[in-house]
């Protein structure tokens, strides 16, 4: 039998859906993303068409295989040390002229698999001094890929970026049948956390609040509007004098005026 075949209407039904959930704008030419990732669920159902799918999930019946959806239509790729200048950025302005305080957090508001959140790790295990306590929060609206990140387990390829240094002291390379693979030490993984958070909803205190936010690449999935409303939401977990970082392709202006720019993708909270 012959794949169902998704039609425009059913398609601008799950633009509606993904967009009121997660805020992602699904571009039109995403069309055939959305096919290839949602097909074997309509197998899994034993379903005839993408509306008797959208129809089960928008249900209010099926809260797991919504959330099931979601983390295949949100997955993104990600890799250590992205952008690295964010990195040295951290590490020699914001953690090297550090002047006081004895807690310190930082937030890796849209963590994917956790690459990004234990880079963050390594380098304040790296620079703070010892009698600093530090915690890394990781978030993300999947939870497949939280539950990949909290393991801080990775196939050996995935560790280009990470500098030698710390690939010896951070990370643990496997043995026996987990050969070809790495692990982030407990050392490193007992300082960082992950949950899932819906950026485009209102954050509880529970969330807490940070010295740094890193906000990156995953603004360029949204429309204006929830761009805003987005940076609205993180702007108060801010601490005054905190810094927000976006990806190298992103930028707050327009976004918000509560924030004053440091040089290209990095701002700062008055």
């Amino acid at each position: 039998m012959d794949p169902p075949v998704i039609t425009e209407q059913e398609f601008s039904l799950f633009q509606r859906l993904i967009h009121e959930i997660a805020g992602i704008s699904l571009a039109d030419t995403k069309k055939v993303l959305l096919v290839g990732r949602l097909q074997r669920r309509l197998r899994e159902h034993r379903l005839g068409s993408f509306g008797d799918y959208y129809r089960l999930v928008s249900s209010g019946q099926h809260p797991g295989e919504l959330q099931t959806m979601v983390d295949l239509l949100t997955t993104n790729e990600t890799y250590f040390f992205r952008e690295s200048r964010h990195f040295d950025f951290l590490r020699d302005e914001i953690l090297g002229k550090r002047r006081e305080g004895k807690n310190f957090r930082i937030w890796s508001a849209a963590s994917s698999s956790g690459e990004e959140a234990y880079s963050m790790a390594m380098v304040l295990a790296e620079t703070l001094p010892s009698n600093v306590t530090w915690e890394v929060f990781g978030s993300d609206i999947s939870t497949q890929v939280l539950a990949k990140a909290r393991t801080g387990h990775y196939p050996i390829d995935r560790n280009e970026g990470i500098p030698d240094a710390c690939m010896r002291k951070y990370c643990v390379r496997g043995t026996g049948e987990h050969r070809g693979s790495f692990l982030i030490a407990p050392a490193i993984r007992q300082y960082v956390r992950f949950a899932q958070v819906n950026l485009t909803r209102p954050l509880t205190s529970q969330v807490g609040s940070f010295d740094v936010i890193f906000l990156r690449n995953v603004m360029i999935y949204f429309d204006t509007e929830t761009k805003r409303k987005v940076v609205a939401n993180l702007i108060p977990r801010l601490l005054s004098g905190g810094y927000f970082i976006v990806g190298h392709s992103e930028s707050l202006n327009g976004i918000t005026d509560r924030l004053s720019s440091v040089r290209p993708t990095i701002y700062r909270k008055p």
